[in-house]
């Protein structure tokens, strides 16, 4: 198995994960991302310092500001963003990051390389997970 597809695989077995990105907005990736996951019995938090709620439920400023720690976050935002969030990831101890189409960077992947955060960039999680 390529190593991809065992993160991948190691990704879609966690338990806890939050959305980087998570919209009010049911017509954006963040929400389908963040509803996708939530349907799949995910125990799944909207971060996105704009919003209140997401879906009905509780939106976060960040991963800080989480009810519990995850092991997993996916980032439906720019680049730059994830770069920021991964850092404060690191910080939390989260060892797995998923960035959807548009939201990785050489710079993010170097960091998760750099910094042992197993990261899936490519695949779209609601393809594949």
């Amino acid at each position: 198995m390529s190593d991809l597809t065992d993160t991948v695989s190691e990704f879609l077995r966690l338990k806890k994960l939050a959305v980087v990105g998570a919209s009010r907005n049911r017509a954006k990736y963040g929400n389908a991302v963040y509803r996708h996951l939530r349907r799949r019995g995910y125990t799944v938090y909207a971060v996105n310092p704009k919003a209140q709620e997401v879906e009905g439920d509780p939106a976060y400023p960040d991963l800080r500001s989480l009810p519990e720690s995850v092991d997993g976050v996916v980032f439906v935002v720019p680049p730059q963003q994830t770069e920021r969030s991964l850092r404060e990831a690191r910080e939390l101890g989260i060892r797995y990051a998923w960035m959807q189409p548009g939201a990785e960077s050489e710079e993010a992947l170097r960091y998760c390389q750099e910094n042992g955060i197993r990261a899936v960039a490519g695949p779209c999680i609601l393809v594949v997970g």
